[in-house]
């Protein structure tokens, strides 16, 4: 039937009613009988029903579909959220045998928590931990030094010797106190599980007067908290304590029996104070209220020499006149028969410690000369920031254990009203970019982490990286911060704790595989060492082909071949730029107006790398429908060097860009804005953009514009390779005598804040890792044969030398590696300071190891 059809019946029908309802008007009699026997007649009685029921059922059918409706959405909702907590289904990494046995104990102890001054533990979810502490002095008034703190404003502090599992040395200097710690650990006859393990800690005084009283005298307190909650015994509340240096002792399921002893040379004072509580987070303020306490009492700055009843934590406070030196000790597997108990203290205490400690660091030197191989040129002061590299990295190896907070959809929660949901529990062995400010996992800085450690231990290398690799969820993806641990979630802002699963993070872990996988090629390895590397990608390929497969849907551009970091805020009326966090490079400028239109450039060379790293792992270790696999198909258009032109190139500036909706005509102007709290006008910087966006390339020159560079993709003949030279080498553009600088001094958002909170990040600063990756393809055409060899040659010495001599000017200016350098203040060190993460690539730079 025709629409007109069903407008007239429609018509008709309301006539009929009409007229029905003017004839009863007319007539009451007529209508009262009609009244009188309505309940009557079975016909009209089903007329009215039938409407009721009609009416009913449709009301019914509308909440059962609302009902079945928000059940499928609930339902989905939670499918998803279950799946992105799911472990990817394949062999865990860590199960491999090379992981087990003598590797897994030999690091079982270790000085495993970055983000205390001194901090030790076990590799186990619930382990004992244990931690230096001291008071230090600070405009007349007196702090607790424990957890690393910008703050504190220590002269210097970090690691200049470590080896990774059984040796470290560190120096810290806290106004005109100086401390050092070295830590040693030894596995001997009666030892438990992991070994023993010792701490000599000396501590002096730089004033030449000692007048005062608190200078002559030092409080360090040394502690021990068991997270499973085992009790221990205090030697000093035995009343048939007998051993002058037994400190405490206590029983785990792990290491057996223990033992904690403390010896001297110096006559010393020792305290206690013992507690009972799951909570190993807030240590220092723990200890100090019990501290305050006890001195408002008693005018006495002592501990009370009491515990609680079972202390699962126990402190220590030792002092003495300056300067003095005290051993720490710790035995496992004590209280057996052959145990042995008072050997291993003497062995690890005195004499025989600091002999051993002597060893373990003339090891060291011999091993640092070894593995990097520092070249003649490089100046002695330059070698003891490299030694200081390396010995940061490996001493700020941590252990965490947790769970990661998963961010759901923004128009999803659960029933439970959270806007997250738990990752499963898990482990990470990782290093850490720096112990004050970033003392946890970090996907894409790790990648760089690793192309040292590599180098030094194949095998905690691999530890690590097969670490993160078994935390991939079904879907491929690896969450690119980890905050696992109470301890871990205390430096955090609540509002960076959550992890979006449609984040990417660039796949640098990739790089050290490369290296792997090139290095079995060329006999770079012992015959067991290739074995293990040939073990681990074997059982990672399945992960890796995952991790590849996330990557490879997930942040697809429209275009063949082209990719983009997904999840740029497009509705945000704050950033001038919108920030690309997921890229790595933060603030660095992309399309002003982001879409799924956008081309970047990195991810693109990160997927080309990617995908060639793939297909070579997979001819290493045999696969044989490996080239079904499309990988090799992939890294060859992706190397196509016409086609990366096409999509990436602008001809008339003869550099590489980002592609995107974007318009130049953007900034920031203060606008007044009513607060709901107060209903007062407050003044905030709102971004104001001045023309209508158009499809284009970003026309922004810095570390982006380099990757095709960086990652050697340009032929050495092609007059493209010039111009990049042009740019690498131009004070107007990127050069600077101290590194290549992360934006243009050309482009609009050079050294812009990104809103009124954000400084610039990556619009000026100079970045270790990418002038490591800048330099190492410059020592590539620099071999190259070519018409551009020798102006490359001239580029990489130069710069080489430059980053070298700024980086370790700063450091014995300053006490520290940087975060970033600043690229107009003469090259001085900004950001986080302790910054041993990628930094510490100086030293690769000095090794010339690409």
């Amino acid at each position: 039937m025709s629409g007109s059809s069903r407008r007239s019946a429609r018509s008709r029908a309301v006539s009929s009613s009409a007229a029905s309802a003017d004839a009863e008007t007319r007539n009451p009699t007529t209508r009262t009988r009609r009244d009188m026997h309505r309940g009557r007649g079975p016909i009209r009685l089903m007329e009215v029903n039938l409407k009721s029921l009609l009416g009913f059922g449709f009301l019914a059918l509308l909440i059962v579909v609302f009902l079945i409706y928000d059940r499928t959405a609930s339902v989905v909702v939670e499918d998803r959220s279950l799946r992105i907590v799911t472990p990817l289904p394949a062999p865990k990494m860590m199960d491999l045998p090379q992981f087990q046995g003598e590797h897994k104990e030999r690091l079982y102890w270790g000085t495993y928590r970055p983000l205390v001054y001194l901090g030790i533990r076990a590799r186990t979810p619930r382990s004992l931990i244990a931690g230096l502490m001291w008071i230090g002095k600070k405009n007349g008034q007196y702090f607790m030094r424990h957890v690393c703190q910008d703050s504190d404003d220590l002269s210097t502090y970090g690691w200049t010797q470590h080896n990774g599992h059984d040796y470290g040395h560190q120096v810290l200097v806290d106004q005109d106190l100086t401390l050092t710690t070295s830590f040693f650990k030894t596995k001997t006859n009666g030892s438990g599980y992991g070994g023993d393990w010792a701490v000599q800690v000396t501590v002096q005084n730089e004033k030449s007067k000692l007048d005062e009283e608190t200078l002559r005298t030092a409080h360090l307190f040394f502690y021990l908290a068991d997270e499973d909650g085992n009790a221990f015994s205090i030697a000093r509340e035995d009343p048939f304590f007998h051993d002058s240096t037994l400190l405490s002792s206590g029983l785990r399921e792990d290491v057996g029996g223990w033992e904690l002893h403390l010896d001297s040379p110096d006559n010393l004072e020792v305290h206690y104070a013992g507690f009972r509580t799951p909570h190993m987070h807030n240590l220092s303020e723990l200890f100090l209220q019990t501290l305050g306490v006890h001195a408002t009492k008693t005018r006495l700055l002592q501990l009370p020499d009491t515990s609680e009843q079972s202390p699962n934590i126990v402190v220590f406070q030792i002092s003495g006149n300056l300067p003095f030196k005290m051993d720490i000790a710790f035995l496992s597997g004590t209280g057996l028969l052959n145990s042995r108990a008072e050997e291993r203290v003497n062995s690890l205490t005195g004499a025989l410690l600091t002999n051993q400690l002597n060893v373990k660091q003339k090891e060291f030197e011999d091993k640092y000369r070894r593995c990097f191989n520092v070249t003649d040129e490089v100046d002695s002061e330059s070698v003891t920031v490299g030694r200081a590299a390396i010995g940061n990295m490996l001493g700020g190896i941590g252990y965490f254990y947790g769970q990661s907070r998963i961010a759901l959809p923004t128009d999803s929660k659960l029933d439970n009203g959270k806007k997250y949901v738990p990752y499963w529990p898990a482990a990470l062995y990782s290093a850490v970019p720096s112990r004050p400010f970033f003392p946890r996992g970090f996907l894409w800085d790790e990648g760089f982490h690793q192309l040292l450690i590599w180098r030094w231990d194949i095998g905690i290398c691999l530890d690590i990286i097969g670490h993160w690799l078994d935390l991939m969820n079904a879907d491929g993806w690896i969450p690119r911060e980890q905050i696992l641990g109470a301890e871990a979630l205390s430096k955090v802002p609540e509002e960076f704790v959550l992890q979006n699963p449609t984040n990417a993070n660039p796949p640098t872990l990739f790089l050290v595989l490369r290296d792997l996988v090139s290095g079995i090629k060329r006999n770079k390895f012992t015959d067991a060492e290739n074995n293990q590397i040939s073990a681990f990608l074997e059982r990672a390929f399945v992960r890796l082909e995952a991790w590849f497969n996330w990557f490879n849907t997930t942040q697809k551009g429209k275009d063949t071949d082209s990719f983009y970091w997904h999840g740029r805020d497009n509705k945000t009326t704050r950033e001038l730029n919108p920030k690309t966090l997921m890229s790595g490079l933060d603030d660095y400028p992309r399309a002003s107006h982001p879409s799924g239109d956008e081309r970047h450039l990195d991810l693109r060379c990160w997927m080309l790398l990617a995908a060639d790293c793939m297909h070579s792992i997979g001819e290493l270790i045999g696969m044989k429908n490996v080239k079904e696999k499309g990988y090799y198909t992939m890294a060859k258009q992706l190397s196509d060097f016409e086609a990366l032109n096409q999509m990436h190139l602008d001809l008339t500036y003869g550099a590489y860009f980002d592609f995107g909706n974007h318009t130049e005509k953007v900034r920031l102007r203060w606008h007044e804005v009513m607060e709901p709290s107060n209903n007062h006008l407050k003044r905030v910087l709102v971004r104001a953009v001045a023309e209508r966006p158009q499809l284009g390339f970003v026309p922004h020159v810095g570390y982006v514009s380099l990757f095709p560079f960086m990652m050697k993709i340009i032929p050495p003949a092609s007059w493209v390779l010039e111009k990049q030279l042009d740019l690498v080498f131009n004070r107007s553009t990127l050069w600077t005598d101290y590194g290549i600088r992360s934006l243009s001094k050309t482009s609009s958002l050079y050294m812009k804040r990104n809103t009124e909170h954000d400084a610039p990040y990556w619009r000026g600063p100079i970045w270790m890792n990418m002038n490591y990756m800048i330099l190492s393809a410059l020592h590539h055409y620099s071999q190259e044969d070519g018409p551009y060899k020798a102006r490359a040659k001239i580029v990489y010495e130069e710069l080489r030398k430059n980053i070298i001599g700024n980086v370790a000017r700063n450091y014995f200016q300053t006490g520290y590696l940087w975060e970033q350098y600043d690229q107009k203040n003469k090259g001085k060190g900004k950001g986080a300071r302790l910054f041993t993460g990628w930094t510490s690539l100086v030293l690769l730079m000095m090794a010339e190891a690409y």
